[in-house]
Order: C-alpha cells, then structure tokens, then sequence
C-alpha cells in the first residue's frame, strides 16, 4: 500500500509516521508513506498557498491551484483508490472504515488547513470526506496520522501476531475485554480466576460476556440496531 498525505507543514508528520508500527510497515515494504509539502507545488515566488476568502470573512483559505497541480502530477504515475480530505465535518472514522480503506491499494490524504480548503478542492478532486471526531483542530496533519495508523496496522505481516488486530475493540462492535498480565497477584489485586485456569472455552465465554458487558456499560450505542 502507498498514502501519500499531502500538507503545508510536512514537519508536524515526521514524528508519527517514522516510528513503532507505521515504521515497521514501512521498513518491511508493506507500506509506503510520502508526504508532499504543497508550498512546492506553489506557482508564486514566496511559495504561498492560501488566500483571502471572497465574501470577506476572517482567515485565511488554502488555494486549489497547489492542491490540484499536486495531485495530478500523483496521479499521473498511478491509479488511487480514493483521495480523502481530513474534515470536521467528514464521516467519522470508524473501524470498519479502517477495515476497508486497509484493502486499498493506493490513497491520497489532504490536510485541511488555516480556515478551510477552497470549495472546489471537495466538489472536484476529493472522494471522500473523513473526521476523527467531532472537534476542530489546528490543522488535518494529526488525523492523517490517526487515518494512516488505523490502516496500516491492518495490512497482513505488519503486525506480529496478526489476530492481535482482529480482536481488537470495534472489530465485532464491541469494546474489547479487560486484559491482564503477570503478576497475577499484585498488592492483593488479583487477575480473575478464570483466566488462570487453562480453559480455553470458559475463558472465551468469559472475554465474550465482558465485552458485552463493557460495552453496554461505557458504549450502549455500538449495541443499538440502526
């Protein structure tokens, strides 16, 4: 797989997509994560991407014609499967979403920034729309990562222990069960008996009732029918 996350301040992505498990993705060629700095993709000599809004409101409005140029010289070299805009007012991230994106083959992500993107940028070149929740941030740099961490970690061989992922919580729309470790008695504060006893279809049954249970507790709507 190959994202290519497109931004104006590039710097704000080292950190999160050069280290644990996007790194390893990446090192075992799994993955392929480039960023594009749109400023180079500017046609004005100090490099500048955004402008005043027609209409006379406050702040500052990236302009399509980075955006544009940026993204058709991508796609010139290859066929994408989607073109996501990290938006606040997008589909929210789910895991399923995940799920599917994780099969793509190539995806270009655009962050959002300064007070928005202009219009035409969603209307004729972005495919799909995606927020991490329902809050405004700075910039779409933080759920670029966010998108491309949940995807990636999904693709076959990046993680060890590949059924790690799948009993993850939201896979089946339930929260996942409590898990422990050793020791099993820690200032009297004991793992439960069952995990301890070495049956695997008592413990399965048990893991099952406490996602249920977890769930209904501390996220009743991922159990209500649509």
């Amino acid at each position: 797989m190959r994202i290519d996350i497109l931004t104006v301040v590039p710097e704000m992505l080292q950190g999160p997509l050069t280290t644990s498990i996007l790194k390893r993705a990446q090192d075992k060629g799994l993955a392929e994560i480039v960023v594009h700095n749109l400023r180079d993709y500017s046609l004005n000599k100090h490099r500048k991407v955004d402008d005043y809004p027609f209409g006379g409101e406050a702040g500052m409005v990236m302009q399509i014609e980075p955006v544009d140029r940026c993204i058709s010289a991508l796609k010139a070299e290859r066929d994408y499967d989607d073109v996501i805009f990290t938006s606040p007012d997008g589909e929210i991230l789910s895991q399923p979403m995940a799920n599917s994106l994780s099969m793509a083959r190539n995806l270009i992500i655009l962050c959002g920034h300064y007070k928005g993107v202009d219009y035409r940028i969603r209307e004729h070149l972005v495919t799909r729309e995606i927020s991490i929740g329902n809050y405004v941030l700075t910039g779409g740099e933080l759920p670029a990562a966010v998108i491309a961490d949940s995807i990636v970690r999904l693709i076959p061989g990046v993680i060890g222990d590949e059924q790690s992922a799948l009993s993850d919580s939201f896979q089946d729309s339930l929260l996942e069960a409590p898990v422990y470790t050793r020791p099993a008695d820690y200032n009297g504060w004991k793992v439960p008996e069952i995990l301890l006893s070495g049956h695997q279809a008592k413990i399965e049954a048990w893991k099952q009732e406490q996602a249920l249970e977890r769930t209904r507790l501390l996220r009743p709507e991922l159990l209500r029918e649509d």
